[in-house]
């Protein structure tokens, strides 16, 4: 559940008005902030969370917002970056010491948790962000689509990582086979959105997760 946050009025400022403020810092934790605008995006998107949404979740007035981060899509683009974060232990498993059918297995299986799991909105933030927006926002569009690119390139590089320690047949087509798994990782999402259990986005993995193996070398 996202938490409100209660602001703190400067009561220094207000006994003494002439003073001149330099750089007041705002009372609210930033971090507790931007969890409450990361679900509010998670949930609703860039485009279908509004300020007033934001506001609101954050516990802030648009005021403070704008004054912390700057504009909505600055406010989004953190709040991509807290989602990543969110997510580095089970991406981590890319430049782990293990095979590398383990490895894409670790971030399938993690991958279905985080999707369905209770405490979050359905999904994944950036697999289901901003497939369709207004012109106004393809800056925004361009970032999660290059954060998207991230991920594949990352598939591509741990696959040939395989192919060069052997654990992977030296015919294996890296591009393909991470396009594979990056379109199973975005299809999961989907299904969690619609409402899929974890135990049926696991069953997903699987399969998946056999098909790499069929590479193994």
């Amino acid at each position: 559940m996202i938490s409100r946050v209660t602001i703190v009025k400067n009561s220094s400022a207000a006994k003494n008005p002439g003073v001149r403020r330099r750089g007041r810092p705002p009372a609210f934790d930033r971090e507790t902030v931007l969890s409450a605008a990361r679900e509010t995006f998670w949930a609703y998107g860039y485009e279908g969370a509004s300020i007033a949404d934001l506001t609101a979740a954050m516990g802030i007035t648009p005021q403070s917002l704008y004054a912390a981060f700057g504009s909505k899509a600055a406010l989004y683009r953190a709040a991509l970056q807290q989602y990543r974060a969110l997510n580095a232990e089970t991406f981590s498993a890319l430049g782990e010491p293990i095979d590398t059918v383990s490895a894409f297995e670790r971030i399938l299986r993690g991958s279905a948790a985080t999707f369905s799991a209770v405490e979050h909105p359905k999904g994944c933030m950036i697999s289901t962000a901003v497939l369709n927006c207004a012109s106004e926002n393809d800056v925004i569009a361009d970032h999660v689509a290059a954060l998207r690119r991230n991920s594949l390139d990352a598939f591509t590089a741990r696959i040939e990582r395989g192919v060069r320690e052997g654990d992977m047949k030296a015919d294996t087509n890296p591009r393909a086979l991470a396009r594979f798994l990056g379109a199973i990782v975005q299809g999961m999402s989907v299904q969690a959105r619609d409402g899929a259990s974890m135990e049926e986005l696991l069953d997903i993995a699987s399969f998946a997760i056999a098909e790499v193996a069929r590479h193994r070398g």
